[in-house]
Order: structure tokens, then sequence, then C-alpha cells
């Protein structure tokens, strides 16, 4: 996903890579075989239900999701997709996964 795609409607699947809880915003860093996608859920755009299955999350679980491709306020140039960010209106788990005992990321 690039700028070019901001406004477009996308679905989603991968893995759960890393997950920022700010409280009143969630920040998933979703994997798949083209990279890394930032998906966004807040209690001011999203259902509050919808936020709270997201807060269920953890490190490896598959997920699908269903959103909008917004323009990212804070922008990361070290990956292809920094420009942008997924606007998560829908979300299903599709495999949940306990937590690995060994971290094998950077």
């Amino acid at each position: 996903m690039r700028q070019s795609d901001v406004n477009k409607d996308v679905q989603l699947a991968g893995w759960v890579q890393r997950i920022r809880d700010k409280g009143f915003v969630l920040w998933i860093d979703l994997r798949d075989r083209y990279g890394v996608t930032q998906l966004v859920l807040d209690e001011e755009r999203c259902d509050a239900t919808l936020v709270e299955q997201a807060k269920t999350l953890g490190r490896e679980f598959v997920v699908q999701v269903h959103g909008r491709v917004i323009e990212r306020e804070a922008k990361n140039s070290a990956i292809p997709t920094g420009d942008v960010e997924v606007l998560v209106n829908e979300l299903s788990i599709l495999s949940p996964a306990e937590t690995p005992a060994f971290h094998f990321g950077r």
C-alpha cells in the first residue's frame, strides 16, 4: 500500500507482529507476504466493541481486517508502507496464538 491508495477500502490478512496500546488508540503492525502494514483503531473513529476485541490480540495471532487506507500523521520512512495506515472497521481472528517463549524478531 502506498500514498496512492489513500481512501481505498482494503481487506488484509496476516500475523500480528507488534501491538502498541495507548489506551485511547491502538496500533497493530500486521505482517503478511508483502511486508508490514500499520493498522489503527481508536475510540473516536471505531466501534468500542471492535477496539475491545483488538485489545485481546497477541503476537502471532492470525487476523483478517477490513478497513480504509488513511494517511499517517507520523510517517515512517523506514518501511515502504510508512506513509499510510489502515483504519480498521472489521476484525476477524482466524487463529489465536500462544505467546512465543522466545522472541525471534529484531
